[in-house]
């Protein structure tokens, strides 16, 4: 069994169609086929049932995947690993966040110390993140919700109010506070379906007896102040992710009815350069100096 056998079933394995992993692979599709058949007479059982150019795992492929899926992770952990030791002032962290609003703040922090760290920070949904997670493809989340798994590591770090963001000249924009119920006639704009905010927001409001009614539905969380100072509809906002805006009032829900737990989310597994222990100090500081403020 070769390396590369198992670098082209993973590929095909998660794609589950040949001519698309031949293309992310940059090799033929004639060449992708073969490696996989050649795997295949190796192991003595099929690991995919076909459909022309279709392929979907079977009971075989399955139980396979997890176990290449782990060798495949050792071994870039141990390249990690030995890249690190012998240029432990660059590299590159990977990170994956829902929960992005302070994230500017820690960076600019951490690259204070590190200025020769380079970043890629991708912005994901929920269940985005979590595969990512168990692929061990990211060295840390920023996340919320929190996301529990035998091969994560969670950590909350801040508790995080949820406040109802409404124009200046909108019937409840003199109150102080906000029953949740007392929304439930209003029109909405938000996220989609699948970040963290939006399903907790969704399933409170379901378990209190509405759902809520979304005019505007995107992918862009800093796009909806301005929908709100459009008065195309009210938004749930994070307290950490308020913008100073003259024409919006950010009103608390009573009774702490709504709060979101952002968490700092890395694999068990995955090796962890001094750049990456620092960066996780310098996020727990962090939300530990916001969480005194805020209290």
């Amino acid at each position: 069994m070769e390396l590369l056998q198992l670098q082209y079933f993973l590929a095909v394995a998660r794609l589950e169609h040949v001519t698309e992993a031949a293309r992310s692979l940059h090799v033929t599709q004639s060449s992708l086929s073969k490696t996989i058949q050649r795997l295949e007479e190796d192991l003595g059982v099929p690991l995919f049932d076909r459909s022309g150019r279709k392929l979907r795992l079977n009971e075989f492929g399955n139980r396979f995947l997890r176990r290449a899926e782990r060798a495949l992770f050792e071994l870039e952990q141990g390249k990690q690993e030995i890249n690190d030791l012998s240029n432990a002032e660059f590299g590159t962290l990977e990170l994956a966040v829902t929960a992005a609003s302070k994230l500017p703040q820690i960076l600019r922090e951490f690259l204070n110390n590190r200025p020769n760290i380079q970043f890629h920070v991708q912005m994901l949904t929920t269940q985005e993140m979590i595969t990512l997670l168990h692929r061990g493809e990211v060295d840390f989340c920023l996340s919320s919700p929190p996301i529990q798994g035998e091969d994560i590591e969670c950590q909350v770090v801040f508790i995080d109010p949820i406040l109802v963001a409404v124009p200046l000249g909108h019937r409840l924009a003199d109150r102080s506070s906000v029953a949740l119920t007392e929304l439930k006639d209003e029109c909405f704009v938000g996220v989609k379906r699948g970040y963290g905010t939006r399903d907790l927001v969704d399933s409170i409001c379901k378990s209190a007896g509405f759902y809520l009614k979304y005019v505007y539905e995107g992918d862009e969380p800093t796009r909806l102040v301005s929908l709100v100072e459009a008065e195309i509809g009210l938004a749930f906002i994070p307290s950490t992710a308020k913008m100073s805006w003259e024409k919006i009032k950010y009103i608390p829900v009573e009774n702490h009815e709504l709060v979101r737990e952002i968490a700092l989310l890395w694999h068990k597994s995955r090796y962890m350069s001094q750049a990456a222990l620092e960066f996780r100090k310098v996020v727990l500081d962090y939300f530990e100096v916001l969480s005194k403020q805020s209290t």
